[in-house]
C-alpha cells in the first residue's frame, strides 16, 4: 500500500461540523487522473484538493479539485482548506498556488483566519427561463461573461424567499452550471444559495468560487468594495468579501477535523 498525507478540513467554519468539507492531499507527483478522481468519489466531499510542488516558478503549488464525479476548473473553499493545511505545517503567511483554469490563486493569514484571492466572474443580464423553472424561484437571471467556471446568478427578492427555494435536482443535473441563488440578508448584507447537481454537488454547504461572482456583483449594487456573505445552506457559512481590482477578497476561518493517512493500493 502506498500511504498518502491526508486532511479533512471544514472551511469558512470556525468549529467542526459547520462551513464546508474538503479533503487536502499534498503529493509528491501526479498520480494518474482516473485514481485521483478515484479517490475524489472515495472521500466523498464536494472536493478533494491536490497539490503538488510547483515546478514553473509561477507558483508554490500546483493545484487541482474534484468532486465524487469530476474535476472543476475552480474550488474556493478546498482552495483555503489547503492553504490552512500547508501553511499549519510548513509555516509562513501566504502560499500560492497555480491552477490549469484559473490562474494563480493565494491563501494569506488574516483577522477572520485565512483570506483567498481569486479572479473575479463577470455576469450580464440574461434571459433563462428554463434555469428558474428548475431552481423553483422567481428573480433575474445573470450568466457569466468571464471566469473560470460557468455560472448563474439568480438575483431574488429576499432572504425569506431564498431559504424556500427547492430546486429540482434531477432536471438542474442537465444544465451545465453553477446555480447561485441570491437576495439581500437580514443579518448579513448577502445570503446565498448554491446548486451544482451538473457537477456532482446538488447544494454545495459553502462556495468560495461562487462569491468570486457574488463579490464584484454585490459590490456594485451595494456601493462599496467590502461586505459579509452567508451562504444559506444546512451547515451554513459565513465569509467575509472584498473587491480589489480583479480580483475577490473572501476570508473566513479553517478547522481541521482529521489528519491522518489515505492507503493507496501499490
Amino acid at each position: 500500500m502506498t500511504a498518502l498525507p491526508y486532511w479533512h478540513v471544514d472551511a469558512f467554519a470556525d468549529r467542526p461540523f459547520a462551513g464546508n468539507q474538503a479533503a487536502v492531499m499534498p503529493l509528491v507527483e501526479w498520480l494518474p487522473d482516473d485514481i485521483l478522481q478515484a479517490i475524489g468519489e472515495e472521500n466523498n466531499f464536494a472536493e478533494t484538493a491536490f497539490v503538488v510542488p510547483d515546478t514553473t516558478g509561477e507558483a508554490d503549488w500546483e493545484l487541482r479539485w474534484f468532486t465524487p464525479t469530476d474535476e472543476v476548473a475552480m474550488c474556493g473553499h478546498a482552495t483555503l482548506a489547503s492553504g490552512h493545511v500547508l501553511l499549519m505545517r510548513d509555516g509562513g503567511d501566504r502560499v500560492t498556488f497555480r491552477t490549469r483554469k484559473a490562474g494563480v490563486l493565494e491563501v494569506c493569514k488574516a483577522a477572520s483566519g485565512y483570506e483567498l484571492s481569486m479572479p473575479v466572474t463577470v455576469v450580464q443580464p440574461r434571459d433563462d427561463t428554463a434555469l428558474l423553472d428548475a431552481l423553483g424561484v422567481e428573480g433575474q437571471v445573470f450568466h457569466s461573461v468571464s471566469g473560470a467556471e460557468s455560472t448563474a446568478i439568480i438575483l431574488m427578492k429576499d432572504e425569506a424567499a431564498l431559504r424556500r427555494a427547492q430546486p429540482d435536482m434531477q432536471t438542474l443535473r442537465g444544465i451545465d452550471l453553477m446555480a447561485i441563488c441570491t437576495a439581500p440578508g437580514d443579518h448579513h448584507d448577502v445570503v446565498s444559495r448554491v446548486f451544482v447537481p451538473a457537477w456532482g454537488v446538488d447544494e454545495d454547504s459553502v462556495t468560495g468560487s461562487a462569491h468570486a461572482a457574488l463579490t464584484p456583483f454585490w459590490a456594485e449594487r451595494l456601493g462599496r468594495a467590502e461586505f459579509t456573505a452567508h451562504q444559506a445552506s444546512v451547515r451554513g457559512g459565513n465569509l467575509q468579501c472584498r473587491l480589489e481590482g480583479d480580483r475577490a477578497w473572501v476570508g473566513g476561518p479553517c478547522v481541521t477535523v482529521i489528519d491522518g493517512t489515505f492507503h493507496l493500493p501499490d
